[in-house]
């Protein structure tokens, strides 16, 4: 068997730097009404287009959120999994084979199941999908991703979705550097606020959920200026006490900075195993480089805690002007870090008539 998936309970999967691949991740979604489910697949390395003389197999595990689409039908969602990754070649067979030894698991009226792959996107490693400046333009039309990942498959069954949820692009930062060096990689606005707010007198803390009304009202008046989609107060309580003891993965720090009793910028940093990950930010529109002091402490914080690795959690992929993401874009990229792009959702359908029609919605909404 190239493929095997046996079921595991979701509070016994392994620590990972896949926030979204956690214990924590499950319980957070479950209360946002998915329903998590704890898998330890096997796979062998042949699947994944290994051609080293011992292949024999890999074990990981992997977390599967159920969503009820009405009283009758569901799908299933795979936030950012499998970790495991197969050469571009492999990957639309690799999934399609983890799909079919997944479905006795799942239940009989699961209409699709969901992979958000956090895999380097393939078409990000072909030098005609950037122009001349060193932007990538993206993927090509869906259509064309399909026959690609399809290739070698049996039943030519993945679709792209007709949306992405967690982010695709993202900055990461390398914390295995030295603070002089983390600094010295960044652009010299970037270094220049950090040292600004300094001057100017910002503190950066960490608060506990006593705060979490202060860090809301930053958060709302975000929100709403950048026509983001709103959560709720309870929401971002529940990311804090949901949180595990570290020695089991997972750690969540609500920073804030203040100036003169004021506060002007807040986050969340959340803490994975050895990866930290700025889930959420938040600040005033003049807030004294308030946001770029609250940056630095953050990353210096997830050094101090052993992360290697820290996660910027969504950017635009380019620098267009028109895109909505382009100042976070510009801001998140002052710090240093390499830009990648991921693969985003694919679907890969059990009831092709059900998901024709669900899939209609979506394109629709």
């Amino acid at each position: 068997m190239l493929c095997k998936a046996e079921k595991k309970e979701v509070d016994c999967i392994n620590p990972t730097n896949i926030l979204p691949q956690t214990p924590y991740w499950g319980r957070i979604k479950n209360e946002q009404g998915y329903i998590p489910n704890g898998f330890e697949i096997t796979v062998s390395k042949e699947l994944l287009g290994e051609t080293s003389g011992n292949l024999g197999t890999i074990q990981d595990d992997l977390l599967v959120l159920i969503k009820y689409i009405n009283s009758e039908l569901c799908y299933a969602y795979v936030p950012y999994g499998p970790k495991i990754e197969p050469t571009f070649e492999n990957q639309g067979v690799f999934l399609e084979e983890l799909s079919e030894a997944l479905k006795p698991s799942l239940p009989l009226n699961c209409v699709f199941i969901r992979y958000d792959l956090l895999w380097k996107n393939q078409w990000a490693n072909e030098d005609e999908y950037f122009d001349g400046s060193g932007n990538w333009n993206g993927p090509p039309q869906s259509r064309v991703q399909e026959f690609r990942v399809n290739y070698k498959t049996s039943h030519w069954n993945l679709y792209k979705s007709p949306s992405d949820i967690l982010p695709k692009n993202t900055f990461f930062l390398d914390l295995a550097q030295a603070e002089d060096n983390l600094l010295y990689n960044m652009r010299y606005n970037t270094r220049y606020n950090i040292k600004r707010a300094k001057k100017k007198g910002i503190q950066v803390k960490e608060y506990g959920v006593e705060h979490i009304s202060q860090w809301y009202k930053l958060y709302y008046e975000t929100a709403k200026r950048h026509q983001m989609p709103l959560q709720n107060e309870d929401y971002f309580a529940r990311l804090l006490n949901n949180q595990d003891n570290y020695a089991k993965g997972v750690n969540v720090k609500m920073l804030m900075a203040d100036y003169d009793g004021q506060f002007l910028a807040s986050m969340f940093l959340v803490l994975s195993h050895r990866r930290a990950s700025y889930l959420y930010g938040a600040s005033l529109p003049n807030n004294k480089m308030a946001s770029y002091a609250l940056q630095w402490e953050s990353i210096k914080l997830a050094k101090q805690w052993g992360c290697t690795e820290y996660d910027m959690f969504g950017s635009a992929p380019n620098l267009n002007d028109s895109h909505p993401l382009r100042g976070v874009h510009i801001y998140k990229k002052g710090f240093g870090g390499n830009l990648f792009h991921r693969m985003g959702c694919w679907d890969y359908p059990y009831r092709k008539k059900e998901y024709d029609f669900f899939r209609l919605q979506e394109i629709s909404n």
